[in-house]
C-alpha cells in the first residue's frame, strides 16, 4: 500500500520540484490556492485558502496523511516587513494548526524554515546555533520552529540555503528560470556583492526531502551546497555554466531608500550534519548546475 503524503503550496518553485521527483511508493496530495500548468499524474489538489482554518481541517481529515511536507509561506522579505499580519496568519497560524494535527494522529512533520533565521555575523551556521532573526519573515519563522519543537516529537526542520533551479512549469520563484529569461532579452541582472549563500539545486533538496518523508530521521537539517560564494559571484559562474556575458552580470547595491528589510550578510550553511547523515550527497554549485541541465534534457526542454 502506497504511504500518503500531504505537501502544501505545491504550485511553487520548490515544493513542484519535489512533487516531481517522487517515486510510486508515495499517494501525493496538494493543498495550494492554484496549480501553474498540468497537474503531474497520481496528484491530488484541492484548491483552497490555507488560512481557512475549518477547510484545512477538513482537508487533512479528508486525506489522512502520513507525513505533512509544509512549504507554503509568504516569503518575500519585504512583504512580510511591511505586512505583518498577513504574514502572521500565514507563516505561524497555518503552522500552529499543522502542529495540533500531526500532534493529535502522530503524523511527521516536515517544515521548510530558512538561513535568514541568522544574524549573518559569522556564517557557516550549524544546527546548534542560536538564530538571531533580523526581519519579521525570520522571526515567523523561528517562531514555528519553537511551535513545532514543543508541540511534536516526529519532526524535521529544513533549513535551506538559497535555492537553485527551474521551475517545473511557469517561472514561480526561481531567481534562475528570471535570470536565463531577462539576458535572453540582452537584459543586465543584478546580484549583491556583499551577501553571502551556500546556494544548493532544487533537485538535490528535492531528494533530501523524499529521504527525510521515508525514514525516521527527525530534527534539524542545513540543506546546503558544498560552495561558500557571495550571490554576484554565483551570478558570474550561472554566465558561464548557461553561455551568457558576464558583462550581462551587474553589481546590486545597497537599498538606499529605507524600505528594504535587512537581511543577514552571511547567511552560508555548514551542511556537515547532512552529508553525515543522509544518503543523498550535498553537491558543489558547479555539480548541481550539471543536474539541472540534465533533468532538463531528460525532459526534453532547451535551457
Amino acid at each position: 500500500m502506497r504511504k500518503k503524503i500531504l505537501i502544501t503550496g505545491g504550485g511553487g518553485f520548490a515544493p513542484g520540484n519535489i512533487i516531481s521527483k517522487a517515486d510510486k511508493s508515495w499517494e501525493i496530495f496538494t493543498l495550494d490556492r492554484e496549480f501553474p500548468g498540468k497537474l503531474p499524474e497520481g496528484v491530488s489538489l484541492r484548491e483552497m485558502d490555507l488560512t481557512d482554518g475549518k477547510a484545512l481541517e477538513k482537508a487533512l481529515s479528508d486525506h489522512s496523511p502520513e507525513v505533512i511536507v509544509h512549504t507554503a509561506a509568504v516569503s518575500d522579505i519585504d512583504v512580510c516587513e511591511h505586512n505583518r499580519e498577513l504574514a502572521k496568519k500565514v507563516n505561524v497560524e497555518v503552522t500552529a494548526r499543522l502542529v495540533e494535527y500531526c500532534a493529535r494522529t502522530n503524523t511527521k512533520l516536515i517544515y521548510f524554515s530558512t538561513d535568514s533565521v541568522f544574524d549573518g555575523k559569522k556564517g557557516m551556521y550549524t544546527e546548534e546555533d542560536k538564530p538571531v532573526p533580523l526581519n519579521f519573515y525570520a522571526e515567523t519563522k523561528v517562531y514555528s520552529e519553537e511551535l513545532i519543537k514543543k508541540g511534536l516529537t516526529n519532526w524535521v526542520i529544513i533549513r535551506p540555503s538559497l535555492i537553485v533551479g527551474l521551475p517545473v512549469s511557469g517561472t514561480g520563484n526561481s531567481f534562475l528560470r528570471k535570470t536565463l529569461d531577462a539576458v535572453a532579452e540582452g537584459k543586465e541582472v543584478a546580484f549583491p556583492k556583499e551577501e553571502i549563500r551556500t546556494p544548493l539545486d532544487v533537485i538535490t533538496l528535492s531528494l533530501c526531502v523524499w529521504e527525510l518523508a521515508g525514514t525516521n530521521l527527525t530534527g534539524y537539517f542545513h540543506l546546503a551546497g558544498n560552495d561558500r560564494t557571495s550571490r554576484y559571484e554565483m551570478a558570474l559562474r550561472i554566465a558561464d555554466k548557461f553561455n551568457f556575458s558576464r558583462n550581462l552580470v551587474v553589481p546590486k547595491q545597497p537599498d538606499a531608500t529605507g524600505g528594504r528589510a535587512p537581511r543577514p550578510v552571511d547567511a552560508s550553511l555548514n551542511n556537515a550534519k547532512a552529508k553525515r547523515t543522509l544518503a543523498t550527497p550535498m553537491r558543489s554549485l558547479e555539480s548541481g548546475f550539471d543536474l539541472i541541465i540534465e533533468n532538463e534534457r531528460k525532459k526534453g526542454k532547451d535551457i
